[in-house]
């Protein structure tokens, strides 16, 4: 098996969580397996989450926590995502986040747009796993739901940029789960992390 490039996000905003833990079993069976990890965590990230009175002809300049997470995702090969389903949506915070990181210039290209007039995708060639806790299983979000959450991160977030396929591993019910569902949920997220899946 070749080694792989993989950025973390865990982005769960609390100091402890289900989503730290998923995503720090993940990494640690990559490392062990010789892969190549870098990680960030979303609660101890220091930045701005709203433009203000700022654009994307007069950005705010990137804080350093979101400078090293995009120069992860430049070089990274594959990006894991931990977020818990709030909602119907991510975190505040995470999408703050994405707001601020994901920058024309630098993850995409609006002087290079498709016939359609999209803007083309700077970080192709990346492919993505999103391990996502809810108290919603699998089976609703797409009978009720229509898997939005699930067509927004990974068609209107990291596809459009470019990091595609964007395959989803959930966790259900995830509010109060027994501690032998938690160690299942991780042998799970290890088993991933070493295949950099």
């Amino acid at each position: 098996m070749s080694t792989r490039k993989i950025i973390i996000l865990n982005g769960h905003p609390g100091q402890t969580s289900l989503n730290k833990t998923l995503a720090e079993a993940y990494r640690d069976s990559a490392i062990n397996a010789g892969h190549e990890v870098r990680y960030h965590d979303l609660s101890a990230m220091q930045f701005d989450m709203d433009y203000g009175l700022g654009g994307y002809h007069n950005a705010k300049p990137l804080e350093a926590d979101l400078e090293a997470f995009v120069g992860d995702l430049e070089w990274a090969e594959h990006v894991v995502l931990t977020t818990p389903l709030w909602w119907g949506a991510i975190p505040a915070k995470l999408k703050g986040a994405f707001d601020r990181a994901l920058l024309p210039g630098r993850t995409f290209d609006t002087r290079n747009t498709s016939a359609l007039g999209l803007p083309a995708p700077m970080l192709t060639g990346k492919t993505a796993r999103v391990l996502m806790t809810s108290d919603t299983p699998s089976i609703f979000l797409k009978l009720f739901y229509g898997n939005a959450i699930k067509k927004i991160l990974s068609r209107q977030i990291l596809g459009f940029v470019g990091i595609k396929p964007t395959r989803f591993t959930s966790f259900a019910p995830a509010s109060h789960p027994a501690e032998s569902q938690v160690k299942a949920w991780c042998e799970k997220s290890a088993e991933l992390g070493a295949r950099a899946a």
